[in-house]
This record gives C-alpha cells, structure tokens and sequence, in this order.
C-alpha cells in the first residue's frame, strides 16, 4: 500500500474518511487465509512484496492476485507456470506472463526506469536466470542493459562491451559451468559485481555449486555472491545498489 498517495486521496477528497480507514485497517498485513499479503512492505522497505509462484495451487494464487487487484496495485510472482498464467487470465485478462524468465505480473502503473543496471551472461542457457534478474530490476524501477553470451570461452566479446558494462550503477554476472565471468568482470570495472551461479553445466558442475565455490572464492574485490539460480535475489539488490547510487543515467 503507498500510504503518501492514500493520504494525498483523502487530502484531494478523492478518498473519504471511511474508505481509507477500511484499508488502514488491513494493516500492516491482509489475511486472506492461505497467505497474509503484506501490502505495507513497500512503506517500510521502499519495494513492495513479490509472490513465490512455485508449489502454489491456482486457488491460492487466485486469492493472492485478488488482493492486489482490488487495490489497483501492481503485483510480480516469480516462478511462475504456464498453467498458473493460463488460470489467472480467465479472472484478470491483463495478467502478463513471460515464460523464459517464469515470471507472472499484474501491472496498473508501471515505475519510471532510471539508473542502469548491466545483467551479463557467461552463455546462452544462463538466460532464463538472468532475465529473472532484470526483470526485476525493471520492476523496482531499474533501466536494464542486457549484455548476454559474454563468457570468457571468448572474453573479446566481454572486452568489446565493456564501455556499456561501466556505464551502470552495478553489473549482475550470471554464469554456469565453472563461474568465471563475475571475477573478470569486477577486475575490469569500478562498479559493484552482483554474481549468479546457475545450474547450467556438465557433471562436475554439480548442479551450480561449481560455479557458487568459484563466485564466493574470487580474488576479485567487490562481489557479491546470490544462491544457485537466484536471479529474483540479484535483482532486487541490484534495484536496492542503484536507488542509492541516485539512480544516475
């Protein structure tokens, strides 16, 4: 909930007293049975809650969605299915599903983006992870430069783009197999390395704890190590490092 702008509504008589004070008593959260939403997260840690799709039912996620769009008020769930996307369409048509990144979202005002955040990808198949990434960056308010298949297998790709890489605020590096490219990165750059270790590899990648051991082993200062495949955890602190950078252009 923007407790200002509810403020602002009662304050312009577009909201009367008894209104607002029917959403101020859902605070600070909403029992809706199978979840309590937290809609007064944006209030005390500047982003608003985002939903964990995996291992939910299409009830609840319909009860949860529900509860955001009564409120008018922009929703993201990440790990979201196909078939979660498809049942939610039938109740909110203007539900956006983007089936790499696995990410479902009900947006009613989208944030201006401002700032930078570079997402770079060692391969191809880190994408999913990283789209992840910065598509969460852009919805906390991040202008995103996607600078994908990157990896040092051919590092004059990386080189080549590396005037677009300084010119964010922060770099998020995904990668797999061994995890080399946030290392190379953070010693190219001057700016703040988000690293990501995915699941992508051959055997002894051992499912991203390969890459994960390279990442937090780095000689490299100022690297920041997320969990295997979480690209919602790098973009989220990427949004968090650009919002106090002063999100510069």
């Amino acid at each position: 909930m923007d407790t200002y702008k509810l403020l602002e509504q009662v304050k312009n008589g577009e909201l009367s007293i008894a209104e607002a004070e029917e959403q101020l008593k859902k605070l600070p959260y909403e029992d809706i049975g199978c979840a309590k939403i937290d809609h007064h997260r944006s209030l005390r840690s500047g982003f608003g809650e985002v939903i964990y799709s995996a291992g939910k039912t299409v009830e609840q996620m319909r009860a949860i969605y529900r509860s955001f769009y009564e409120r008018r008020e922009n929703v993201m769930g990440t790990r979201a299915s196909r078939d979660q996307y498809l049942a939610l369409s039938q109740e909110f048509p203007e539900i956006e599903y983007d089936e790499t990144a696995r990410i479902l979202g009900l947006y009613f005002n989208r944030p201006r983006q401002t700032g930078c955040v570079a997402v770079c990808t060692g391969g191809t198949s880190d994408i999913p992870v990283a789209e992840e990434a910065a598509q969460t960056a852009e919805y906390f308010g991040c202008r995103v430069n996607r600078i994908y298949d990157v990896g040092v297998a051919g590092i004059h790709r990386l080189i080549s783009k590396l005037d677009d890489i300084r010119g964010a605020n922060c770099v998020i590096a995904v990668a797999g197999m061994e995890g080399a490219l946030p290392g190379v990165v953070a010693g190219l750059v001057e700016r703040p390395v988000i690293a990501v270790p995915t699941s992508i590899g051959y055997g002894a990648n051992f499912q991203g704890i390969a890459p994960l051991l390279t990442m937090l082993n780095s000689c490299a200062e100022g690297i920041a190590t997320v969990n295997i495949d979480n690209g919602f955890g790098a973009g989220y602190l990427a949004a968090q490092m650009n919002r106090l950078a002063g999100s510069k252009s």
